[in-house]
């Protein structure tokens, strides 16, 4: 890889949200005009994997200036490639302006939402084209893996690890190491290794954004734990709904064989390792690793009571190991730069960085990495930039469908495996969704818990039954029918679930509902003693009406009403005819004047 002859690269985001938004026909118009212009040998152009800052896609980052624009579209490129390439000035129109009344920031990292992040699995965000190997060992790629063949015996690898304190980041945060000790000592000629890359929380791309980006960095982290553990083939299994990052994995792998870094005698060393992608159907439920090697067996994907555990009997009743894309991204920087730089980073009992992608009420969603230990309030509102419209913030749901609902009281907790979980919540993959003072806390647990009665394989009783009665009282309770019984049987409901459902998924499920309910449940008192929701969200609980002294007659609220229940003059306060009303709050979202009550 050449760019000695450039002095100039623009760096344009191809992850999946920046590609649906349009990049990809940006790098296009960007490559002509800059033609147009005789500075095509000047000027490179690049498209990298996701950089982070999804909501303000499409995005490019000129190098080496750092300058980030952000929303680009077609009609911006002629005037940006005259302004910064010809007149040597940045193009104010698209830079990033943190609120209504701040100057625009046009460098990158001037930016807060990536200057408080710290980047060891992102490490190579948005500096490098995915679909190219060159890139990825000009970025020092694969000399993890060198280090690890060359060097180290399998024995030795495992230590490197341990001494990293690395633990798995698919949710449970098991210690990667023993894990790998498990299935290394075990007594089988043949061994298999798994990525688990079947993400499937509302909210959460932690995943697929690194296998878009970095899709090497997986395989060289998989390659050595296939030698520390004496593994013969690998297999990432990935959601089918992400078409792009299967396509740059399947890629990857090929580059990599062609270069010697997979399939036989990898690096002339006698090490034979091959890796396959195997695309699973979207099951919610295959991200447990049991129904996960289930799926791959082209079985049902539905969880298995252990032990056995997969590192003794496992896909096809061999030795297995799993770990999920985070975790073996991880590797390859851990045994390039060695174990105790790693555990210099995060808490004495979580080390290292945790991606995150922050989405929800938040003024700057994307995807974030941030050391263990950062107190929940650093990412709310240093990364996040806080809460839109200036609302307060209410609480942040941890560890996706099965994780748990934190408050705003802790808005200080250091975020790490131990606090969230004396927390009630959990880590989980790695979703963090935001909720304002608009959020009704009832209304959530309910949509978690519909979507796990959805999701859930019904091999287990619990599950199959107990998530159902929890999802029909809560059901009453938003529809205004709740009695105070409700209240007990969703915690005792909530525990027999927890304590016997067949897998962790089970386990974790009634989560939701057990800290709203330890954080919230005077909204629960609020549905079921005053048939009121106080974030006036469930619609039998509430009812619209217009307040005339700040209704301004702008017809704005009838033009949005979907059932035509307002009326009124131009210039004269409308109103709202209850009858009509079906309570959907369009007219209070079209209200500039906040003339829209709910009671």
């Amino acid at each position: 890889m050449d760019r000695k002859n450039y002095r100039t690269h623009v760096l344009v985001c191809a992850g999946t949200g920046c590609v649906s938004n349009g990049s990809l026909n940006i790098k296009s118009a960007l490559e002509e005009e800059l033609k147009k212009h005789g500075l095509d040998g000047e000027v490179q152009v690049i498209v990298t994997g996701c950089q982070g800052f999804c909501e303000r896609g499409p995005i490019a980052i000129v190098q080496p200036d750092d300058v980030f624009y952000q929303s680009l579209t077609l009609k911006d490129i002629p005037p940006l490639v005259e302004e910064h390439f010809l007149k040597g000035r940045p193009y104010k129109k698209c830079m990033y302006v943190p609120g209504k009344k701040e100057d625009a920031i046009p460098k990158m990292m001037d930016i807060d939402f990536f200057k408080h992040q710290m980047l060891v699995v992102l490490r190579n965000r948005g500096r490098m084209d995915p679909e190219k190997i060159d890139e990825y060992i000009a970025f020092d790629g694969y000399r993890g893996l060198a280090k690890a063949l060359t060097s180290m015996t399998p024995d030795e690898i495992i230590e490197e690890i341990s001494a990293s304190g690395l633990r798995g980041r698919g949710g449970a945060g098991f210690p990667a190491a023993m894990k790998w000790r498990f299935a290394q000592k075990a007594d089988s000629d043949v061994k298999y290794l798994i990525c688990n890359a079947d993400e499937g929380d509302p909210g959460a791309y932690m995943d697929r954004s690194v296998l878009e980006a970095d899709p090497h960095a997986v395989l060289e982290g998989m390659t050595i734990g296939a030698k520390a553990i004496g593994a013969v083939k690998g297999f990432i299994y990935v959601r089918d709904e992400y078409p792009l990052a299967v396509d740059r994995i399947k890629k990857a792998i090929e580059q990599a064989k062609d270069y010697g870094l997979l399939g036989e005698n990898i690096l002339d060393t006698g090490f034979d390792f091959d890796v396959e992608v195997i695309r699973g159907g979207g099951a919610f439920v295959c991200g447990e690793e049991t129904a996960l090697m289930a799926s791959i067996e082209g079985q049902p994907g539905r969880p298995r009571s252990r032990p056995p555990f997969p590192a003794e009997r496992g896909l096809w009743g061999k030795p297995t190991n799993i770990n999920n894309v985070e975790t073996w991204a991880n590797v390859p920087i851990i045994i390039h730069r060695g174990a105790e730089w790693y555990a210099t980073l995060g808490t004495e009992k979580s080390k290292g960085t945790k991606v995150f992608s922050l989405v929800g009420k938040i003024n700057n969603s994307g995807l974030v990495e941030v050391p263990m230990g950062i107190p929940l309030r650093e990412i709310i509102y240093g990364i996040g930039g806080g809460i839109p419209g200036g609302k307060a913030f209410k609480a942040v749901q941890s560890g996706g469908p099965s994780g748990g609902c934190i408050p705003a009281s802790l808005l200080d907790l250091p975020v790490d495996y131990e606090k969230l979980a004396e927390a009630g919540a959990i880590m989980g993959s790695g979703g963090l969704i935001v909720m304002d003072e608009e959020t009704c806390m009832v209304d959530v647990a309910l949509y978690f818990i519909n979507f796990l009665v959805d999701e859930s394989c019904g091999k287990c009783t619990p599950c199959r039954v107990g998530l159902v009665r929890m999802k029909e009282i809560l059901e009453r309770i938003v529809a205004g029918e709740g009695t105070e019984s409700d209240i007990g049987s969703l915690e005792a409901l909530a525990h027999t679930i927890k304590n016997s459902a067949l897998c962790g998924l089970g386990n974790t499920a009634p989560n939701p509902v057990l800290t709203t309910l330890k954080y919230f449940k005077e909204e629960y008192e609020a549905h079921i003693r005053d048939h009121r929701c106080p974030a006036g969200v469930c619609k039998a609980l509430i009812t619209h009406r217009i307040d005339p002294e700040k209704c301004t007659g702008c017809t704005v609220c009838a033009r949005n009403c979907p059932v035509d229940a307002i009326s009124g003059e131009r210039k004269q306060p409308h109103v709202i005819d209850i009858e009509l009303c079906t309570q959907c709050g369009s007219c209070r979202e079209a209200c500039k004047f906040d003339a829209i009550i709910v009671e």
